[in-house]
C-alpha cells in the first residue's frame, strides 16, 4: 500500500498522530472513519497523486496507531473539536496552511469541525455518508435507533468495552478481498488493540455530549460552512433510505453545496475508489461548474 508515501508522527504533548503523505500540487486532507485506519484510503490516495495532488492520510486521535491522552468522564480529549485541532498540526508540519478536506463517516464529523473552527485554512470540503450529530439526534425514529443502535450502546460506560474486547474478530467483520489484503491487516491488528476500541468508543461518546453541544452552539450563532462543499452518500448503505436527498438538510449549513450518491456500500473508499476519485477531483477542479445540484444561500 502507499507506494512513495512516507509516514510520520507528530505529537503535541497530548497526542501522538501517525500519519502518510505523498504526492505534490494542491494539498488534500482524507479523513477515516470507524473502524478504519488512514489504510482505507489505499487506493484513492495513489490515484490523486497520479492526479497532480498532495496527499495526507492521518490515524485520527485514538485509532489506527495514532493515540491520545486519558480518557475522562467529559470526553473532552476526543471531541471533534480537538481531533480537528490535531488536524491542524499535521497539515501544519507538513507545510500546508490551506487544503481541500475529505472526511467519511466519523471522519466527516471532524471535517465539518475543521471547517467551521477553521475557515480560512480549508478551501474546499467533501463530507461523505454523514449529517451533523445534531441533525441526526433531532430525527430519531425506530427506524434510526435500530439501524443506528450502536450510538447509544457505545454511549455507556464500560459495558461495550468488554463486549467488544471479549471477541473483536467477531464483533467487527470484514473482507480481505473487498479491503485489499494490507488495509485489513492494519485493520484488523487494530480492532484487536484494547487501547484502540476503547479510544473508538471515546469517539462515540464525545459525539452525544460534547459535540453535540458544540454543534447546537453553532446553529445559535447562525454559524455555517462557507467554503464549496461537496456531500456524497453510499447508495447501497441507508442516509438516503432514513431521511430522503441529504442536501435537503445539509442546506441549512451550507452557503454552497451540492451532492449526489455514489453506487457503492458504507465503505466507498475501499468498494468505489475510482468513481469516488474522480467525484473528488472534478469537484477539486471544478467546484462550481459541477452537474450536481447546487444551492447558494446568501
Amino acid at each position: 500500500m502507499f507506494d512513495n508515501f512516507q509516514t510520520a508522527v507528530v505529537e503535541d504533548g497530548t497526542a501522538s498522530i501517525f500519519v502518510r503523505y505523498g504526492g505534490t500540487g494542491p494539498a488534500v486532507l482524507l479523513l477515516h472513519g470507524h473502524p478504519r485506519t488512514s489504510a482505507t484510503w489505499h487506493r484513492v490516495a495513489p490515484a490523486l497523486v497520479e492526479r497532480g495532488y498532495s496527499v495526507v492520510c492521518p490515524d485520527l486521535r485514538g485509532y489506527g496507531r495514532s493515540r491520545g491522552p486519558a480518557f475522562t468522564t467529559d470526553h473532552t480529549g476526543y471531541s471533534k473539536r480537538v481531533v480537528a485541532a490535531d488536524m491542524m498540526r499535521v497539515m501544519r508540519a507538513l507545510g500546508h496552511d490551506r487544503f481541500a478536506l475529505v472526511g467519511h463517516d466519523r471522519g466527516s464529523y471532524v471535517a465539518l469541525r475543521m471547517v467551521l473552527d477553521h475557515q480560512d485554512a480549508v478551501s474546499q470540503v467533501v463530507l461523505m455518508d454523514c449529517l451533523p450529530i445534531s441533525e441526526h439526534l433531532s430525527r430519531i425514529t425506530p427506524e434510526f435507533a435500530t439501524r443506528w443502535w450502536h450510538w447509544f450502546f457505545f454511549a455507556q460506560p464500560g459495558t461495550p468495552e468488554r463486549v467488544i474486547n471479549a471477541d473483536p474478530d467477531s464483533w467487527y467483520q470484514g473482507d480481505p478481498d473487498v479491503m485489499g489484503r494490507d488495509n485489513y491487516d492494519e485493520w484488523r491488528a487494530a480492532t484487536r488493540n484494547p487501547e484502540v476500541v476503547r479510544a473508538m468508543l471515546e469517539d462515540y461518546r464525545a459525539g452525544l455530549t460534547i459535540d453535540r453541544q458544540h454543534e447546537a452552539a453553532d446553529r445559535a450563532a447562525g454559524r455555517r460552512i462557507h467554503c464549496p462543499t461537496l456531500i456524497l452518500w453510499s447508495l447501497r448503505d441507508d442516509l438516503e433510505e432514513l431521511y430522503g436527498n441529504p442536501l435537503d438538510i445539509w442546506r441549512s449549513w451550507a452557503v454552497d453545496v451540492r451532492g449526489h450518491g455514489i453506487d457503492s456500500g458504507h465503505h466507498m473508499a475501499e468498494e468505489a475508489p475510482a468513481e469516488l476519485t474522480t467525484a473528488l477531483t472534478d469537484f477539486f477542479a471544478r467546484p462550481r461548474t459541477s452537474d450536481d445540484e447546487t444551492i447558494a444561500v446568501p
